[in-house]
Formats: structure tokens, sequence, C-alpha cells
């Protein structure tokens, strides 16, 4: 991924104020170590922070259309360059970037083109012909993008907050599947798919339909990475509680509306701050409707039919002639993130914060934390560590908040009146689910303290299939 920051309209074309969004600019450094770019119209600025994956010799941004009369700068990758390319054959190229696509596309659609394009991405253009200028994101938030407002009127876009947050009145996070319009004056959304409406699909599950979805999104410095693909199909340790498939399918559409504020931004910021880009390919639009449209009924976790968290995703890779992978690793059991890498790190946070955060500070936190409070120690150890860089109360209201259990959404702690005295992000905070969950009378407090009954990793095999120990 590469790192972006555009200052629009800010009344000053100082060579002062130039050198302060280079100084900026140079924050983001991390996301794009190929290539650093700026372009200056007026009191317009836009900067770059390049990781060169397409057309690494010429594609340094920003990038332009034939006259220089359109100004883009992008982080992200246009997947489908080449076919839009072809459409736009009375264009001149200037590079071979994918992401050049998007100035042609303005020239033709004006700012109605943004659904044409497939891929992650978020995006400055400036029109200098009258200095109006449109920002976007893609559709689910796969790359980063906040939006600030500076007391002189300016307008600031950044891939990471720490590139307006010192120089913005007021700053939020770029809503996801939205355009911003400087003629329109605010934010239009442009990525309205069916499931959206949360009304219940009907579609029957075909499990080669779903694996042809998934291998037409994969793209070939970067990584693959598994994001969206419990939030679409339930795989979470808590669906096992869902009530019925109503729930489930609303549960997954709020899981997938805020994944740009928890695993996305977690996936971004692991990858860039390396100079990697990952590509996820469970959140590709067309796998995302395919995946969306299934009866939510196959998506119920049932034992009792053989059916683990995630099952039809995990059935459509089951191939008995050309396995994906062994059966002791397709339908193991779901461990989330924080665990997976081993249980003792995240104990190990928990000790910490533990002998660091006292009693007092916990009870004082409604006060010193009056948004968003803190109810463990382990949460209040973060939030000491946030402030610290980013003390801006916009910035606080950029991080979600409220009860949950596994990673569920508040709502979600309601299919079981037990989850609600164990709010804990942790699979094993699943109590009689996950097959290394925390024993019912010691919370995750009482492991911080030191229990000799340390959890461990258990595989379980897929149904029917046995694992010799």
């Amino acid at each position: 991924m590469c790192g972006i920051l555009a200052v629009l309209g800010c009344a000053d074309d100082t060579q002062g104020k130039r050198v302060r969004v280079l100084e900026l600019s140079r924050r983001l450094k991390h996301r794009g170590p190929d290539w650093s770019g700026m372009h200056q119209v007026g009191d317009c600025y836009l900067s770059h922070q390049r990781l060169a994956i397409i057309d690494p010799a010429s594609g340094d941004q920003p990038l332009y259309n034939e006259d220089k009369s359109i100004v883009v700068t992008v982080n992200g990758e246009i997947y489908n360059h080449e076919q839009l390319r072809a459409q736009l054959s009375s264009h001149t190229f200037r590079t071979g970037s994918d992401c050049e696509v998007i100035a042609h596309l303005y020239e033709e659609h004006g700012e109605n083109f943004i659904d044409m394009l497939d891929g992650v991405f978020s995006f400055v253009l400036l029109d200098t012909r009258d200095n109006s200028f449109i920002a976007a994101r893609d559709a689910i938030g796969v790359t980063p993008l906040y939006i600030g407002w500076g007391i002189d009127g300016s307008v600031w876009i950044s891939s990471e907050m720490k590139g307006l947050n010192d120089d913005c009145e007021h700053f939020e996070i770029f809503p996801p599947g939205h355009l911003y319009s400087s003629k329109q004056g605010g934010f239009k959304r442009w990525y309205n798919p069916p499931w959206f409406s949360e009304v219940i699909p009907s579609v029957p599950y075909d499990p080669l339909a779903l694996r042809k979805a998934f291998e037409k999104s994969l793209g070939v410095k970067m990584v693959i990475s598994g994001e969206g693909s419990d939030e679409i199909f339930g795989g979470y340790l808590y669906f096992h509680k869902a009530p019925n498939k109503e729930e489930l399918h609303r549960e997954t559409c709020q899981k997938i509306k805020a994944l740009h504020q928890y695993d996305c931004l977690r996936a971004n910021k692991a990858t860039s701050a390396w100079g990697l880009e990952a590509r996820v390919p469970f959140l590709d639009k067309e796998f995302i409707n395919e995946a969306m449209s299934i009866d939510p009924e196959w998506k119920m976790i049932r034992p009792d039919l053989g059916r683990i968290e995630k099952w039809v995703l995990r059935k459509a890779f089951d191939d008995e002639e050309q396995p994906f992978l062994p059966k002791h690793i397709l339908y193991r059991q779901k461990e989330q993130f924080s665990d997976g890498v081993g249980y003792s790190w995240i104990d190990g946070l928990k000790a910490h914060a533990e002998s660091n955060v006292t009693d007092k500070m916990m009870s004082n936190a409604k006060f010193i934390y009056p948004h968003n409070t803190p109810t463990t120690k382990e949460a209040y150890c973060y939030r000491m560590i946030f402030e610290r860089f980013f003390p801006q109360n916009s910035a606080i209201l950029t991080v979600p908040g409220g009860p949950s259990v596994a990673c569920s959404t508040a709502k979600a702690v309601e299919w079981d009146a037990q989850w609600s005295g164990n709010l804990d992000p942790s699979g094993r905070a699943a109590l009689g689910v996950h097959l290394s969950a925390y024993e019912q009378e010691h919370l995750p407090a009482t492991i911080l303290t030191g229990t000799s009954k340390k959890p461990r990793m258990i595989e379980v095999a897929a149904p029917g299939v046995a694992i010799e120990s």
C-alpha cells in the first residue's frame, strides 16, 4: 500500500506551507518507501508516498491526464485496470500504472465512475480547470482514509491520522463506499449492494459458485490475507449462539460494515509498516455479493449436522481429488487473531496491564476517559498509549467501542446470558464453545494474576475425520 496526503483550499500557497505539507507527508514514509511525490496548484497540495507494485519504473505519483489538468494521488490497486484501459482507447496514457485510469475515467464520466473500479483504493482527484476536487474510498474500507477540516476552511485527506491530526480543527474517518465532492459540499454513498439493507437472502448454497468467486478475486512485495471471511460467514465462535438465521444475517451485515475500523485497519497498518501490501480476496465486491446472497440458514452452526463455524466456506474448498488443505487444518476450530499468535502472548499483555494499571486508576477511569471508558486494565493500558500520540478529541471519536465478547457486536452479547459478565475480545471468552475456554469460575482477570491452569491450543478434527494424536 501507499500513503497519500492532500491539503485543499488552505488559502496559503507560500513556501512555508509547502514545507509543512512535505513534513507531514514524511510521517507516512513507511507506507511507501519507493517514491515520494508532491504536486501543488495554488493553495492545493497533493503528496504521495509510493510502494511500487505495478509499473515500478514509471508509475510514480501524483498521476495526470494528457494535459495535466487532472491530478490524482492514489493508495491502492485497481484490479480491472486493463479492461478499463480498453474502454478508454481515445485517451493517451502517460504510465503503466493501474491507477492512471482514474484520471481518464473522470474525464469521461465526471464523478459517476467510482463503481466501475474493481479493487481496493482511496484517492484524491483535483480538477485544476475549476479547482474542484473529489475523494473516494473503496467499498469495504480496506485502505484507510481520514478527512479533516482546518480553521482556515481547508479540507485535509490522509491515509493515516498522523498526517492531519496536528493541523485540523476536526477530523474523522472517511466512510467506506463513499465519495466526497467539493462541488456537492459533502459525502455521497456510491456503494449500495443488496445485502446492505439486511433483508434475508434466499439463494441456495452452491459451493462451486462460491469457490469460483474466490478464485476470480485473487490478485498476484504483497501477501494474501483472509480478512472478512469470519464476518461474511459467521466464523467467530460466538456465532454458535446465534438464535436464528435472521439474527445471524443481521450480525454479519453489521460486522462487514464495521470492518474498516477493525480487521482492515489492523492488516493495513501491520503490512504498511513494513512496506508490504495485503491483498484481501474475501473482500472483493463480487465475492461478497455472492456470499451474502446465500440463505443464512446454511451459515448457521449445526453440530448435529456436522456443520462447524464457516462450514459453507470450508466445504467449498473440501476437494477429495485435489485437496487444498489437510482435513485437520480445513476443519479445525476457529482461533481468533490475538489467540492464534499464542495464548501466552495475550496473557502476557494482560499481566503487563495488571502490573501497570492500579485499582484506583480503574475506579477513576470514567472521569479520566468519559468517552468509551475502558472497563479492563488491558483496555486502560492501550488507551493511555493511544492518547499519548493522539490526544485530540477527534482522534478519540474515530475509535469504536461498546460491549463485546469474542469480537461480537453489542447486540450479539445478548445471545447468551453468561457472556454479559465475561466481556473479553478473546475467543476463549466464548464459554461453552471454545475448546480451551476460560473456566466459568475464572474470568480473564483471574488469569492475569497467575492461574496454574494455562489454556492450551487444541486441534479439532473435521466431522467424520479421525486424527491420530
